[in-house]
């Protein structure tokens, strides 16, 4: 066995080595993420149980009148559990939400909106309760069911009001001034065609995901999103602790 060969066999041993301590390295943090993983789970779990419980009292002051429009985002896997759904709807009452959104991409939740509020006391759609209706019953609370077509079709009935005023425009001096459209433009536009819902202050996402799954992007622009987990998942203390962290919150819109 020549020098050459040696050294071949030597610089593959050590290519083997530190291959397998590469691996053995990956194997550790993926552990140690796991294991920071599950511990933050059962920190979670233990104090979403204190909370419940009323252990902690400080989430008992809470100042629900801050949360004026509460919208919840299901992820459409997630949102055929209707009886998850119902009963994160309950415990809303029982905080004391009156205005909630509910939102999926496909509309799973629209569709079944009969059996939810079937299964919901004192339960209204947005849509049928007045603007004088208050709500002053600590335990009412209306529903808004809403999906992604909604807000495609809003746009386009939105799109082609401003255009026909733009054609309308055309022969006029004020042509220069107004082709120009600016977002007050676009939510008088929503407002005429009767899509302009209210602007939620707070939006729960629950699903996989961190994102709004196309909620309508012109009611949150000054919405606190919070993701909250699967629906599965779902606690009652995590939800109180939620609102709590929210009605804390001094909030600061700009000019």
């Amino acid at each position: 066995m020549d020098f050459r060969d040696t050294m071949q066999k030597v610089y593959s041993w050590a290519c083997q080595i530190g291959n397998l301590g590469l691996w053995i390295i990956w194997l550790l943090i993926h552990f140690a993420v796991d294991l920071w993983y599950f511990a933050l789970h059962i920190a979670c779990a233990i104090e979403s149980y204190l909370i419940s419980s009323g252990i902690l009292k400080r989430y008992k002051a809470l100042d629900i009148d801050k949360l004026r429009y509460l919208a919840i985002v299901i992820e459409s896997e997630e949102a055929y559990h209707i009886p998850a759904v119902i009963q994160l709807l309950q415990w809303l009452v029982d905080i004391g939400v009156k205005h909630v959104c509910l939102y999926d991409a496909e509309g799973i939740l629209k569709k079944s909106k009969e059996s939810i509020l079937g299964k919901l006391n004192n339960a209204t759609l947005f849509e049928e309760a007045g603007e004088s209706n208050l709500l002053l019953d600590h335990k009412h609370i209306t529903l808004e069911f809403a999906s992604f077509p909604d807000g495609k079709e809003a746009v386009a009935k939105a799109a082609n009001l401003l255009f026909m005023k733009y054609v309308k425009l055309g022969g006029s001096g004020k042509i220069q001034e107004e082709k120009i459209f600016t977002e007050a433009h676009m939510s008088e536009a929503l407002r005429a065609v009767g899509c302009k819902g209210p602007e939620p202050d707070l939006l729960f996402v629950y699903g996989p995901v961190r994102c709004h799954l196309g909620f309508p992007a012109w009611r949150i622009r000054y919405t606190e999103i919070v993701h909250m987990g699967r629906l599965k998942s779902m606690r009652y203390g995590s939800l109180l602790k939620a609102i709590y962290k929210f009605t804390m919150v001094r909030q600061n819109y700009g000019s």
